[in-house]
């Protein structure tokens, strides 16, 4: 339709273009029955008996009576050749043009330029709302209707504790009678809040779809213009449609963008800032003067701490529902949605699948299914097996395979030993979670990788359990060290080094987990390491808190060669399977730590004999998450 609009206003542009062009140019008569050279000539002969002049013609007879038709070029001596030679003349009134007529020839290329311009500018700033000035301030609220929504609580999966905490509401759209029988009112906002992929827009929707109320959903961004005024003009409109369908829920999302505190900065500050006067009037529509019984607001945000207080006072967003991560039970429920929607083979194990999972959000768990199809389909398959889902959550978890560089065997012999001392000291070192699967194939950064999958969700650590982690990281460089020698260790420990200061100053500055200094919050002098805000600190402070974290390095580097100098028969039993296997799982490790030696496979992998030259410089481990409170410490990779 918009196409059709623009190419019938290009062809009226065109057409009164070469209109009003087409009347400024002359219009010549072919018909002439004389030459105007001959005219001059017969009326010096005096063959002219009369002529009647018609602005650019001239019409006559001749004496004999035969007519004649010629251009007048406003010849100046025409009229007294004419009077000279005794020639009748006659002058044809031309008809006349109002001045209105001729200013709106005149102007009528210019207003229609102007009509045009801005007709497209509204179409442009109204969106969906409408155009110009009457459409500018419409709603862009997206309208699902009561038979449209789809969704329940049935294919929201993980969120058990959130889905409990909304069921009120459902149940007072449903029946609000109920409520008001004794007085109760239901909240006028509900916030929702948690990571982003853990399906609060999911959840949003569902409690429409179980209460079969119509459903508005709009984004945060969709208030603020440049104009200011037009975000507050959306807000109104938006409720003013909500009215004339209540009862019915609005859901915004990513409402950070629109709703941030006042006065702070990169809002401006000022009065007729267009976001605080659009924040103003959401606040008024949620909770002021006017009531909207029956409108109830959702919203989601993952950074709830920037939003102003005014919005999350009882009256607005009187309710915070936490949307977290899944614990391992909620993982399989969520896997179990989504694996139906995929033929699967019937050695797929759904509750294993969520035990390798820790710390996903429903968002990668779906990728994960996904994933796990692609790579079926790639291989020819008509179902998704087990083995297609383990390799797309390495995939998703250690980044993708990278078998097309090639490395010679001395380089991949060192990575295999980098990898086994990971494996060995992690094995050994109290509470640190079970090694899962060590490859020295190359994988997205890394030459190699030590994946360690912890036994259950965990979302603390103790001092002991980080200790070790610590202890952990350093086993590929001792390896390099106690095989090679230490002047031939190389880059590869980088990231492990880098991850060990950061645990290890973390206790010290941010856990209160340092004997010496106590349980204090010093935050760092060093500005920006960590993303942590540096805080005055003296010189000799600074430096208690440096001999400490070198303390604690020492101490679980000593551990850590001990183990291995203990164990340097299993190391070289477990880098040579490295070497035949390229990845060995579990299983092969825990018949590596008893002492046993593991048969190469029958058909060995095509040795790599290529030079790399980049595999100094890139890191030998993938990347370990840094601890922090109270977070999930899964997808662990070393």
């Amino acid at each position: 339709m918009k196409i059709l609009v623009r190419i019938a206003m290009f062809v009226i542009i065109g057409s009164v273009f070469f209109s009003i062009m087409g009347r400024m140019q002359p219009t010549y008569e072919q018909n002439y029955t004389i030459l105007y050279s001959d005219f001059i000539n017969d009326i010096r002969n005096g063959a002219v008996s009369e002529v009647t002049i018609e602005g650019d013609k001239v019409k006559g007879k001749l004496i004999n009576g035969e007519p004649f038709v010629t251009y007048n070029p406003d010849d100046a001596h025409l009229i007294d050749d004419l009077i000279q030679y005794g020639v009748k003349i006659k002058v044809a009134t031309p008809e006349k043009q109002s001045m209105l007529t001729q200013i709106f020839i005149s102007w009528a290329p210019m207003l229609l330029l102007i009509a045009v311009w801005v007709y497209f500018f509204r179409k442009q700033q109204g969106g969906a709302g409408g155009g110009g000035q009457m459409g500018m301030g419409k709603s862009r609220a997206k309208l699902l209707e009561e038979n449209q929504i789809k969704v329940g609580f049935a294919d929201v999966a993980g969120v058990e504790e959130a889905k409990e905490d909304v069921m009120e509401i459902v149940d007072f759209l449903k029946d609000p009678s109920k409520y008001e029988f004794v007085g109760g009112k239901i909240p006028h906002g509900v916030l929702l809040v948690g990571p982003p992929g853990t399906g609060k827009t999911l959840l949003a929707r569902a409690i429409a779809g179980e209460a079969n109320v119509p459903f508005f959903s709009i984004s945060g961004s969709d208030f603020v213009e440049m104009f200011v005024g037009v975000g507050a003009s959306r807000v109104r409109d938006m409720f003013e449609q909500a009215k004339k369908r209540a009862p019915c829920i609005i859901f915004i999302d990513e409402i950070d963008a629109v709703g941030r505190q006042r006065g702070g900065a990169g809002t401006g500050g000022g009065g007729n800032d267009e976001r605080e006067q659009t924040l103003n009037q959401l606040l008024v529509e949620m909770d002021g003067f006017s009531g909207n019984e029956g409108i109830i607001v959702i919203a989601a945000t993952n950074r709830s701490d920037v939003l102003d207080k005014a919005l999350l006072r009882p009256g607005r967003f009187d309710r915070e529902v936490h949307v977290g991560l899944p614990d391992i039970k909620g993982r399989e429920q969520i896997l179990n949605v989504h694996i139906q929607k995929v033929p699967q083979a019937a050695d797929v194990s759904v509750k294993d699948l969520a035990r390798g999972t820790p710390g996903f959000s429903g968002a990668e768990l779906a990728n994960l299914v996904n994933e796990g199809a692609l790579l079926a389909a790639r291989n020819n398959k008509r179902v998704v097996t087990m083995d297609d889902l383990d390799r797309a959550r390495d995939k998703l978890l250690m980044g993708a395979e990278k078998r097309s560089m090639v490395m010679r065997k001395e380089d991949l012999l060192m990575t295999a030993y980098h990898e086994a001392g990971h494996a060995i000291v992690g094995r050994h070192v109290p509470e640190h979670d079970p090694v899962y699967k060590v490859s020295i194939m190359p994988r997205g950064g890394a030459l190699g990788v030590t994946m360690f999958l912890p036994e259950r969700d965990t979302y603390s650590a103790s001092k002991d359990k980080l200790e070790s982690q610590i202890s952990g990281l350093f086993g590929g460089r001792i390896a390099e060290a106690l095989i090679y020698g230490k002047n031939k260790v190389t880059t590869g420990a980088s990231n492990d080094i880098e991850r060990a200061t950061q645990l290890a100053r973390n206790m010290v500055t941010k856990w209160g987990l340092s004997d010496k200094l106590g349980p204090m919050d010093y935050g760092d002098n060093q500005s920006g390491y960590m993303g942590s805000q540096a805080k005055p600190m003296s010189e000799q402070m600074a430096q208690m808190i440096d001999e400490e974290v070198r303390s604690l390095i020492d101490k679980n580097y000593q551990r850590a060669e001990d183990i291995l100098k203990d164990n340097i028969e299993v190391m070289h039993n477990m880098a040579q399977a490295l070497m035949d296997w390229e990845t060995i799982d579990k299983h092969q490790i825990e018949r590596l730590l008893q002492g046993e030696k593991i048969a190469p496979p029958e058909d060995e992998p095509e040795e790599l004999e290529v030079e790399a030259d980049s595999e100094q410089e890139a890191s030998q481990d993938d990347e370990v998450p840094v601890v922090d409170e109270k977070q999930d410490l899964s997808k662990k990779k070393i």
